[in-house]
C-alpha cells in the first residue's frame, strides 16, 4: 500500500511540532528520515504509523484515511519498532516475539507460528536466544528481539495483505557495526519483496547507503527530500547540522555519497 501525507502537521499547546508535510512512500521503497535532535523525526514516524493523528491534513494508507483504521486493521498493514524498547516483564524471548502475532497470526497453525518465530529470530541474529529471559539481554539484543517481534507481526499477515509498512525509529542506536548491517539488511530485504520501509537514522552514511529517498527535517519543518545523491551535500551539513566538511565523497561502486569524519574533526580544537 502507498502511504501518503497531505498537508499533515502536528501542534500541541499552540506549539507546532511538525509543519504541514506532503510526503509519500510506495511499495518497494526505503525512506530514511534524518535531522538534528528535536527536529520532529519521531513525530513524523508516529504520524506515518497511525499512532498519532495529525492536527492538520490527512494521512492516507492506500485510498483510506488512516484515522478510519481500527487497531487490528493497522496491525495487519504496518508494524513499528519504537525508539524505547524497555522491557521489565520476565518471559522467554520467543514468547515476546510471539506477541507480534496477536493480531496477525491467528490463522496460522502452531507449528507454522513456531517456524515463523524461529526464522525472524535467526534474521536478527538471536537464534540461540529463544529461551533466554528478555530481562537478561543487553540493550542491543533487546532491541533486536523487539525487531523480531515487529517482523513477525508483518509476516503473520503477509499472505493476506502483502508485505506491509515497516517503521523503524533509530534501530541502529544500540548496535555494533555488524548488527547495524544486519538490521539494514532486514530493512532492504523487506523492501525487496514489495514492502515499504521508513527508518529514522542519525547516521547519514547509512541513510546514503540504503535509502531510495531521504527526508530531512529541521525544527519541525521539511528542509529537503530526494535521493541521497540529490540532497546529501556539504551545504546540507552546514545549514541543517551546523558542521563544515570539505566535501562528500562518492563511493566508486555505488555512486552514493558518504562523509569522512576526519574532515569534521579537523575543525576540532582538541585534535593534535
Amino acid at each position: 500500500m502507498i502511504v501518503r501525507l497531505e498537508e499533515s502537521g502536528v501542534s500541541k499547546q499552540n506549539k507546532i511540532l511538525l509543519s504541514s508535510l506532503y510526503l509519500s512512500i510506495k511499495p518497494g521503497e526505503v525512506m530514511a528520515i534524518v535531522g538534528p535532535n528535536g527536529a520532529g523525526k519521531s513525530t513524523l514516524l508516529k504520524l506515518m504509523s497511525g499512532s498519532m493523528m495529525p492536527t492538520t491534513g490527512t494521512v492516507w494508507l492506500g485510498d483510506q484515511n488512516m484515522a478510519d483504521f481500527s487497531a487490528m486493521e493497522l496491525a495487519q498493514h504496518r508494524a513499528v519498532l519504537a525508539q524505547d524498547c524497555a522491557t521489565t516483564a520476565r518471559f522467554p524471548v520467543q514468547d515476546m516475539v510471539a506477541m507480534g502475532l496477536t493480531y496477525t497470526g491467528k490463522h496460522l497453525t502452531r507449528p507454522k507460528q513456531n517456524k515463523l518465530i524461529e526464522n525472524v529470530l535467526a534474521q536478527v541474529g538471536l537464534a540461540e536466544f529463544a529461551q533466554r529471559d528478555v530481562t537478561t539481554l543487553s540493550g542491543g539484543e533487546r532491541q533486536r528481539a523487539h525487531l523480531a517481534r515487529v517482523l513477525a507481526q508483518l509476516q503473520g499477515s503477509e499472505a493476506h495483505y502483502g508485505p506491509g509498512l515497516l517503521l523503524l525509529d533509530e534501530p541502529l542506536a544500540a548496535q555494533d557495526l555488524a548488527h547495524q548491517k544486519l538490521i539494514m539488511d532486514s530493512a532492504l530485504r523487506h523492501a525487496a519483496k514489495g514492502g515499504s520501509v521508513v527508518v529514522v537514522l542519525h547516521d547519514l552514511n547509512w541513510a546514503a547507503a540504503c535509502a531510495d529517498m531521504v527526508v530531512v527535517l529541521s525544527k519541525g519543518r521539511l528542509h529537503a527530500q530526494g535521493s541521497p545523491v540529490e540532497i546529501l551535500n556539504t551545504r546540507l551539513l552546514a545549514d541543517v547540522f551546523g558542521v563544515q566538511s570539505r566535501h562528500y565523497v562518492m563511493h566508486e561502486e555505488t555512486g552514493r555519497p558518504f562523509i569522512i569524519p576526519h574532515d569534521l574533526m579537523k575543525q576540532s580544537s582538541f585534535t593534535a
